[in-house]
Formats: structure tokens, C-alpha cells, sequence
């Protein structure tokens, strides 16, 4: 995998949105009113939210499986997620056939597990290290000839997630087919292990070099940020968040890793505190649920509200499954 850069990950997320748009349609991409009165700038939202299963993930989920054998979705595909990847991939093998085992943690949302039984996967909840479990599951794969569908570090799973900018761009275009004039200034993005903001950013980035990339993390949960400043992937001392679905530590040796340290401009640690608040709003003036990992982005955005301030800015709001006891929680 050395060698993927940005360009490579533009040029295939480029490649493999036509396929993905037969399976997926497009997500809206719209304004947030509230929100942007509030910043006192454009906010335009892209609702991965309203995405089939949920969440993004479904994009890079298919997009892997997609390079697959029939015979190798039937001898069997296996993964590890905190339970939206595991539905990208249960939704990917449901439309393409394949059987799938997933690893998730023990304390994985409720409302994810029962999806993920739904959709026929064999589920393996084992702990709650999201990074120990990727390598549980990358060996269990090599020892029984299984293929290994990684939630973030794997070209092709960026690439798909990348597919997410490939439509902002269609979506800015006017009727002429050209960039609308007043673009985008700045994305905000959430992180867990990457493979977002890489494939966003990376595309966003060849179409629109001014653009600047917020990646948005819990201040308990900073992985990427954490390894991203020490100058190598490190360890946290983690504690639970309400943005689940950035939970975990980075794999070593991800390729996500670099791609973040080129293409994020500025890391936004956001307290629990303020993504309940951005998650309250969210469902306050638009009547949309979120979970939390959006809405951290929606609150990172928030917390650079004086820079944004005039500008057009788009926030990925990348998943709305939230069980209604996290709901509750969160809302108290």
C-alpha cells in the first residue's frame, strides 16, 4: 500500500462512484439554517445520516467488497467495527451474496447489534478495544483463508468513503457543469481511524485547493490527533464518548495515518459536553437524528465558529445510529 497518495485516493474514489451509485443512491447535501445563523456562515450539511444502514460507511464497505471473487464473498468475509462498518459490510454481502463474521466490542450499541444480526452477520463481541479487535480479526482471516474487509486502512475502503466528496462536487456544479463560483472554504470532518477524512479530504483537496480540513475528535477519545502530533501512531488513555462511532486507537502501521498528517489543517477536540449541546440543536431546529460521532462534527464546527464566521463551510454528518437509551442519555 505505499505509494497511496492523495492523488491515487482522488483518481479511485473518482473510479469507483458509478459503481457504488448503482447500489447507493446520493446522500442531500443542504443547508442547515439554524446552524448557520449560529456561525454566521453557510453551513451545508451532506446527510450520511440518510444513508442506507445509517451511516457512511456503507460507501467503503461496498467499495471493497466489491473488488471481491464470488468465491471469496462465499468462503467467507470478516471485519471488526463498533457496528456501523459491520452493517456496510452485512448491507454489501446482502446485495452481492457472501457470508460475513464480525468483531465488535462488548459494549457495542445495542441497536447495532440487533441490526447486524438482522443482516445474517456472525457476530464476535470480544472486549472493548476496537484496535486490538482489527487485529483479531486481520489473524483469524490469514489462519482460516478468509478476507479481511478493513474498517478504515485498506485503499479501496478510503476510496469509497472518498465518493462522499465525488457527489459534494456534483452537487456544488450549476446547470453549465461548472464549480459553482463560491465553492467551499472549509469541510469539518469526524475522525476516528481515518478513512473519512482521508477519502474526503483527498478529493476536495485536487478539486478545490483552498479548502481547509477541520478533523473533528472527542477530547477523551484523540487518537488520530494524539499520533498525528506525536509524529507516529501512539496510544491514548481513552474514556467513553458519546461519539461511539470514532472509538478506538489506529492501527499500527495505517495508511490512514499519513494521509491524515497531509491533508487535515487543523485537529478540533471536542468536550461531551458541547457534541450533546450540537446533538440537542440538530434535532431541535432540523428534526434530524444523529448520533454522536456527527454530531461531533456539527460541534467542532461550532467551536471555530469565529473563523468560519463568512464563510462556506460543509459539515459530514456521517451516521444516525443511535439507539433511544443513548438518546435519552444524551438529551438529560
Amino acid at each position: 500500500m505505499s505509494g497511496f497518495g492523495v492523488v491515487e485516493v482522488a483518481g479511485r474514489a473518482a473510479e469507483v462512484a458509478p459503481r457504488l451509485r448503482a447500489y447507493l443512491p446520493p446522500t442531500p447535501f443542504v443547508r442547515y439554517d439554524a446552524f448557520s445563523d449560529e456561525l454566521g456562515a453557510e453551513l451545508l450539511v451532506k446527510c450520511e445520516h440518510q444513508q442506507r444502514t445509517g451511516s457512511f460507511k456503507a460507501r467503503g464497505a461496498l467499495a471493497k467488497v466489491l473488488t471481491l471473487t464470488d468465491a471469496q464473498r462465499a468462503a467467507g468475509v470478516i471485519t471488526a467495527s463498533t457496528g456501523n462498518h459491520g452493517l456496510g459490510v452485512g448491507n454489501a454481502l446482502a446485495m452481492l451474496g457472501g457470508h460475513g463474521i464480525v468483531y465488535l466490542p462488548e459494549n457495542a450499541a445495542p441497536g447495532k447489534v440487533a441490526a447486524l444480526r438482522r443482516l445474517g452477520l456472525e457476530l464476535r463481541a470480544e472486549g472493548n478495544d476496537t484496535g486490538a479487535l482489527e487485529l483479531k480479526a486481520r489473524a483469524y482471516a490469514t489462519d482460516h483463508g478468509l478476507t479481511y474487509v478493513p474498517p478504515y486502512n485498506d485503499p479501496d475502503v478510503i476510496a469509497g468513503q472518498g465518493t462522499i466528496a465525488v457527489e459534494i462536487l456534483d452537487q456544488l456544479r450549476t446547470a453549465g457543469g461548472q464549480l459553482d463560483t463560491e465553492e467551499l472554504d472549509a469541510i469539518v470532518v469526524s475522525v476516528g481511524g481515518g478513512g473519512l477524512i482521508s477519502g474526503v479530504a483527498a478529493v476536495l483537496k485536487q478539486a478545490l485547493p483552498g479548502i481547509r480540513v477541520y478533523g473533528a475528535q472527542p477530547a477523551v477519545d484523540d487518537a488520530m490527533a494524539a499520533s498525528v502530533r506525536a509524529g507516529e501512531i501512539v496510544q491514548v488513555d481513552a474514556q467513553p464518548t458519546l461519539s461511539d462511532g470514532t472509538a478506538g486507537s489506529v492501527e499500527p502501521g495505517s495508511i490512514t495515518f499519513g494521509l491524515c498528517r497531509e491533508l487535515v489543517d487543523d485537529w478540533v477536540l471536542v468536550e461531551e459536553d458541547a457534541i450533546r449541546a450540537a446533538l440537542r440543536l440538530v434535532i431541535d431546529t432540523e428534526h434530524q437524528l444523529i448520533e454522536g460521532s456527527a454530531a461531533l462534527a456539527f460541534a467542532a464546527a461550532r467551536e471555530r465558529r469565529t473563523e468560519l464566521a463568512g464563510k462556506r463551510v460543509a459539515v459530514v454528518s456521517c451516521g444516525g445510529n443511535m439507539s433511544s437509551s443513548t438518546l435519552v442519555t444524551a438529551l438529560a
